[in-house]
This record gives structure tokens, sequence and C-alpha cells, in this order.
């Protein structure tokens, strides 16, 4: 009766501990992004009050700009266009990354093959891909889609080959005991296993993106956000160049906490978290 009554109360800790780590967890996620963002504006606030000057815009000039092209007919059109090359070229990357990344983490022989084209690929600027890429494939889809591609593709494969090194040995030995065929192996496997860095590689992908396409649309589109942004600073306007920054992270900020750090939960929810 009184071990009884001891395990109750341990496994009645326990739950007490976990609704307690969940709770300073969830205020810790919505508190310190929003101190950070506030911290943020008070310093450019600060800057641009000492500065007094047009090349700083002040924060409620910004608002306004926010305003202006929020109530803009195709503002957000530019914005969805923008993500959707984003999106397509981030998926190309990634197939070839996975291609490569996985047959690069189990082979040494083709990771030395391959480590000259992954260093080149990662010294190569973005600038450059956005040249090369308006230059062969002309003002259409397929130049920002590939640029993203060629620009992203290294980094990630560099990911992926240091997840494929971290699976368990003992998990890839069970894996061909059981003779899983390729499907299999990386649907129960390496997906699974790889999934922190896969996450990891996404959010590095997007950012380098969001960088890789600016560059593509103001060199070679004629629509999309880095269009916007070059129509901005042809006309001198700082406010207007922020406010399209602004407007766009605010979207790769929905995407981060909306949907990226909704997946990581689910896929690593197994993971045992310490309560202390």
């Amino acid at each position: 009766m009184m071990m009884d009554s001891r395990s109750d109360g341990s496994i009645s800790r326990r739950k007490g501990a976990r609704r307690s780590h969940y709770f300073r967890s969830s205020a810790t996620s919505i508190l310190a992004p929003l101190s950070f963002l506030i911290l943020a504006a008070a310093v450019w606030q600060f800057m641009a009050v000492r500065e007094h000057s047009i090349l700083v815009p002040d924060i409620p000039a910004i608002a306004g700009e926010v305003k202006r092209i929020a109530i803009t007919e195709g503002a957000f059109e530019q914005i969805a266009l923008t993500l959707e090359r984003i999106m397509l070229g981030c998926a190309l990357a990634f197939v070839v990354a996975l291609t490569f990344g996985i047959a690069a983490g189990r082979s040494r022989l083709f990771e030395s093959f391959l480590r000259p084209g992954i260093v080149l690929g990662l010294t190569i600027p973005g600038l450059v891909w956005a040249l090369l890429c308006v230059i062969w494939f002309g003002v259409n889809w397929k130049a920002p889609i590939i640029a993203l591609g060629l620009g992203v593709a290294p980094a990630l494969i560099v990911n992926i080959i240091q997840g494929v090194r971290a699976v368990d040995p003992s998990l890839i030995e069970m894996m061909h005991v059981y003779r899983f065929d390729a499907w299999a192996q990386l649907r129960h496997l390496w997906l699974p296993a790889m999934a922190p860095f896969l996450l990891s590689g996404l959010r590095m992908g997007l950012s380098l993106a969001w960088k890789i396409i600016v560059l593509v649309e103001i060199f070679g589109m004629s629509s999309g956000v880095g269009y916007e942004l070059n129509q901005e600073f042809s006309s001198q306007n700082v406010a207007g160049v922020l406010a399209w920054t602004i407007l766009f992270g605010a979207v790769m900020g929905i995407i981060e906490y909306g949907i990226i750090q909704g997946i990581e939960r689910s896929v690593t929810r197994w993971r045992r978290v310490a309560l202390v």
C-alpha cells in the first residue's frame, strides 16, 4: 500500500513537472521573440532620432510605408510570386541534396569525389548564380528556380552528410538484416533519423534562398519582392526598402513559427526532454 502511494505521488510529480515545463516553453516561445523585436525597434528608433536623416527613417515613417504597400493593389501578389519561386527552388535543392547527401554520407569515396564541387558551390556568391542563370535562361521562371537550386544545394548536402553520419550504425545493420528496400530505408530510417538535420537545413535553405532570389529579381525579373526593392531603391525611398523587407520578413516568420516549428515538434516528440 505504501509503495502504491509513493508510486502515485511520483507519477503526479512527473505530470506536474511536464505541465510546468510545457507552460514555461510556451511562454518562452512567445515572449522571447517579442522581446527581441521590441528591443530591435527601440534601438532603430534611437538611431533614427539621433541621426535625424531621411537615410535612417524612424518607426512611424516605416510603418506608413508598410501601410501604403499593404493597401496597394497587387502588393501581396508580388510577395506570393517571390515565395512561390523560393519554394520551388528549395524543393529542387532538397531533391538534389537528399540524393547526393545520403550517397556521400554512406560512402567516403563518393564524398571525396563530391567534396571539390561542394566547396566550390559554397564559395560561389549568390550574385554569381543570379547573373549566370539570367544570362543562360533569360527572363523566365527557370532562372530564379535554378539559381536557388544551385545556391542552396551545397549547404544542404553538407547538413545531410552530417545527419547520415549521426545515425546509429546498429540501426543500419538491422535494416540490412531485415532486407529493407530503398523506399523502406528512406521512410523508416533515414528521414526520421535525419529529421533534425533536415529541419535545420530547411531553415538554412530558406534564409539563403531569400538572399539569392532578391538578386535574381533585381537583375533579371520584372516582378517579385526583389523587383519592388529595386524600384524603391531607384527612387531613394529607404523607408520603402525597409517596409518591403519587413513585410517579407513577416511572411517568413509565419512560415517559421506557424509551420516549421509545428513540424519540428511533431517529428521530435519522441525525444525525451529534461524536466529540470
